[in-house]
């Protein structure tokens, strides 16, 4: 076979190119090649006298040309215009890449709404709604914000708290994921539930009571300074915020209880940590004491709104942005230990160090031996009676001592629980206590919890053991009342905890935070385990 150039050019001599010729020296079908010749992309030089198309020399140039631009999805009429040179190469390229970029973003955007749909599980009578919601701009976005937002503080004048609010807008990226797509639904459904409206209320009603009164300046304000101060101010509370929550998630760690002496230096650094941020507030605290561990409990309490946490939980996840941490059994903590530490006081150190490991180990076999014996005379029957702890079940209160148990080995291995709220009991009350003392009394042996020290101050291991020593026996004592037990127990022990208790819980206030009520009196020759109770708050006559 000879070169098809050749063999395919007309015999008039003139070098034209039949389209068979053309197309086996390009490799496009005849068929395409004759559509793109009707369309005026390539048009014939010449023609035989037979009628049939032929073409110059430049054809097979040219026909590269059009099938790039046709394979790059570039229409007809745009590749026209290249070829009769009305615009550039160059030019339509950037037109169509811009087209490209439109029809990707929508692409994505569909994908991420049907990934997000098959995710949630959505019925057919949401997607009109969620589709609906998913094609709306950045404007319209921000629109329901802000009209939520004017809804919601309506009649509040809290003008930095609104802002703060309206500078946060759910600007979804080119490019959503389906966790960004589901967020922005459950957020347009969240801002009309009227629990969010009323917590987002109740903040910029607090903000508007602390903020201090508008003074005239001497002069026209520095806008740039005053944006610097309020960036300033907002991350020294953002620092603030996360002290407090890393603080309070060692404090639960090192098993630390709220009412405890090992929590007042906690409290007393998250004060020191705190006060500067408020100095742009009204009568803003200069040291710690009532009033300023007052104000700072009132803004954890007005803060701790789920709605408005889930708010900017949401919001972050569909921007991209960090979500805030959360405040949980932390915030929990730190509330606690304010409420039960409401003034700063002078802490005694015995408490911490007085706790001799020896001694606290035989007192906790003491305890468990004289405890356990109790627990396992409750029967099915006892289980709803009440007690003298908090209103507490029988069946509740041996819930707690098996968390106390569980909780202080949990401790000592290194790895705290976080599961007050489940049952610990199950079906059988005896085992489950038998089986978490057993367990405490290896780790406490076993893993040096007694000669370690926890938490951000070096609490003593030998004295949390010896906070759980005092929390056995006075639970054991509620156990004895509420089953008609003799109260008697541990002698050979107790007087060396209720020592133990007074040096622990002396200096703490009794109050509302506090796991203990004000201390009662005790009859004469009352014995160490009944004193115990009159000092924890019970009554033992």
């Amino acid at each position: 076979m000879g070169d098809p150039t050749v063999e395919g050019m007309y015999e008039d001599g003139t070098g034209l190119l039949t389209i068979g010729a053309l197309a086996r020296l390009t490799g496009v079908p005849v068929k395409t090649i004759r559509h793109w010749s009707d369309q005026d992309l390539l048009p014939p030089t010449a023609r035989t006298p037979a009628g049939y198309r032929l073409y110059g020399p430049d054809a097979p140039a040219r026909l590269e040309i059009v099938r790039s631009l046709r394979d790059l999805g570039i229409t007809t009429a745009a590749i026209r215009s290249v070829l009769q040179r009305q615009r550039t190469v160059a030019e339509t390229a950037a037109q169509w890449a811009d087209a490209l970029d439109a029809q990707i973003r929508t692409l994505q955007l569909q994908r991420a709404v049907l990934r997000s749909v098959a995710a949630r599980g959505s019925a057919a009578e949401e997607l009109p709604r969620m589709t609906e919601l998913a094609r709306l701009s950045d404007r319209e976005r921000r629109r329901i914000i802000t009209d939520f937002v004017d809804d919601a503080l309506d009649g509040v004048h809290a003008p930095a708290y609104r802002s703060g609010l309206l500078a946060a807008t759910p600007d979804l990226p080119d490019d959503p994921t389906p966790e960004q797509i589901g967020a922005w639904f459950e957020l347009a459904a969240l801002v009309r539930e009227p629990e969010l409206r009323a917590a987002l209320r109740r903040l910029a009603e607090h903000s508007a009571r602390t903020a201090p009164a508008p003074e005239q300046p001497a002069a026209e304000p520095d806008a740039a300074g005053a944006e610097r101060n309020a960036a300033a101010q907002e991350a020294a509370a953002v620092r603030v915020a996360e002290l407090m929550r890393v603080r309070g998630e060692e404090a639960l760690a090192a098993g630390i209880a709220p009412d405890s002496p090992a929590a007042e230096p906690v409290v007393a650094e998250l004060v020191a940590a705190w006060i500067p941020t408020q100095t742009g507030t009204a009568d803003p605290p200069a040291e710690d004491g009532p009033q300023a561990r007052a104000r700072l409990l009132e803004q954890l309490e007005t803060a701790a709104e789920p709605a408005v946490e889930r708010y900017w939980q949401l919001l972050c996840t569909v921007t991209g942005r960090p979500a805030p941490p959360g405040w949980g059994p932390a915030g929990t903590w730190t509330a606690a230990a304010l409420r039960a530490h409401p003034r700063p006081y002078r802490l005694d150190r015995s408490a911490f160090e007085a706790a001799d490991p020896g001694r606290v180990l035989h007192a906790y076999e003491q305890v468990i031996r004289d405890v356990g014996a109790l627990v396992a005379a409750v029967s099915p029957e006892d289980l709803a009676l009440p007690t003298p702890c908090a209103g507490w079940s029988v069946r509740q209160l041996l819930d707690h001592m098996v968390w106390e148990n569980l909780m202080a080995t949990s401790i000592a291995e290194d790895a705290p629980r976080d599961d007050l709220a489940a049952d610990h009991l199950g079906d059988d009350h005896r085992a489950a206590f038998e089986d978490s003392a057993r367990a405490a009394l290896a780790a406490f042996t076993g893993s040096g919890m007694l000669h370690r020290t926890y938490g951000p101050y070096e609490a003593p291991g030998a004295m949390l053991v010896q906070q759980v020593v005092v929390e056995l026996l006075a639970h054991g004592w509620d156990l004895a009342r509420a089953t008609g037990a003799p109260t008697g127990l541990a002698p050979e022990v107790a007087e060396e905890t209720l020592a133990a208790a007074r040096r622990i819980y002396g200096a703490a206030p009794r109050t509302e935070g506090s796991s203990f009520a004000p201390e009662r009196p005790a009859p004469p020759g009352a014995s160490a385990p009944d004193r115990l109770a009159a000092f924890l708050g019970r009554d033992p006559a």
